[in-house]
């Protein structure tokens, strides 16, 4: 799950989950420490399962480090800065951590790595950790900055995978979560380059059936080619900003019209949250708390919507405030 904004990396395992609350989730990151966030797919904050993150971070961690170069640059961090800064953090956090970022300036401030806390150096110094596997991100405080951690102090070492193992598990459960999509999918919600995409494809085509989306080649993991693909009913589902299945694709034409398109995206590098109806985005849709009273969720229809598809979005913002542990009210726009 995409995981810049944690509170909406919850939301999303709640919209794919029976009975999770946002305790559970914080339990599972702090405490049983079985999902894990840190910087894997395009370079962004993810959260995953802890079994699975170092074999992660050792594809993806590479491939970033290196296309970060030029920001680096910019930012003052060159090549003997970064080396020193990275190996000072994993001393530091080895004596001190859980230590926040601003913790971490101050601190490296003793090893003669200064970095102007105003910038974006710190966090770029931070992320290149990350993506060398030495940190992760480990519990928030109290007042909600984040914490990092050594990834050896959080998560248990596994046995190394090749380049080209790792690839092909990676195509393989691209497809079997997205699919059908095309290699160009994979591409873009990987970030992996179109030669390493190609090879991920092959690796997994043992497994894969070939579809045409759109008059494009695509795949399919081939055991979902035998599931009814006509939904049952009326499928809705609320789905947090910046979700995983609006970020999943290229383009996100086939699941979310051009308009709404438009309202979901509105700048900043912000994508919104949407209402779905068997797949298809339907509506956006906003959170005003309101501390111990609860708070009111906006829905802002792109279409009508039929009596079954409004008794569903009044389940999902009940099923939200039910995680929340917050009482909620439904408002659905004219």
């Amino acid at each position: 799950m995409q995981a810049q904004v944690l509170s909406a990396a919850a939301l999303g395992l709640r919209a794919r989950s029976t009975g999770l609350s946002a305790a559970s989730v914080n339990r599972a990151l702090n405490d049983e420490r079985s999902i894990v966030r840190t910087w894997l797919m395009r370079g962004t904050l993810h959260v995953v399962a802890a079994e699975d993150v170092r074999w992660l971070v050792d594809l993806l961690g590479p491939v970033f480090s290196r296309a970060a170069t030029r920001r680096h640059a910019q930012l003052g961090l060159d090549d003997d800065l970064k080396g020193r800064g990275v190996a000072a953090i994993r001393t530091i956090l080895s004596d001190s951590g859980p230590l926040t970022r601003y913790e971490l300036v101050d601190r490296l401030r003793r090893w003669n790595v200064a970095l102007d806390p105003q910038t974006q150096a710190p966090i770029h110094l931070i992320g290149l950790a990350a993506l060398q596997g030495i940190l992760c991100l480990g519990p928030d405080r109290d007042d909600g900055d984040a914490t990092y951690v050594l990834m050896d102090d959080w998560v248990p070492r596994r046995p190394t995978r090749s380049r080209e193992s790792a690839l092909t598990e990676l195509g393989r459960r691209y497809f079997a979560a997205y699919g059908p999509a095309t290699v160009e999918d994979l591409s873009a919600w990987s970030g992996l380059s179109m030669i390493d995409a190609r090879s991920a494809v092959r690796g997994a085509s043992a497994g894969l059936a070939n579809v045409m989306i759109q008059g494009r080649p695509g795949f399919l993991l081939k055991q979902l080619l035998k599931l009814d693909a006509k939904p049952r009913e009326t499928d809705v589902r609320l789905l947090p900003a910046f979700d995983t299945y609006l970020l999943g694709y290229r383009r996100r034409d086939l699941a979310v019209p051009r308009p709404l398109q438009r309202r979901l995206q509105r700048g900043g590098g912000w994508l919104h949250p949407a209402v779905l109806v068997n797949g298809r985005a339907v509506a956006a849709w906003s959170l005003r708390k309101s501390g111990a009273r609860g708070g009111q969720l906006l829905v802002e229809p792109s279409e009508p919507l039929r009596r079954t598809v409004r008794a569903g979005i009044e389940a999902e913002v009940a099923d939200i405030g039910r995680f929340l542990d917050q009482p909620l009210a439904v408002e659905i726009a004219p």
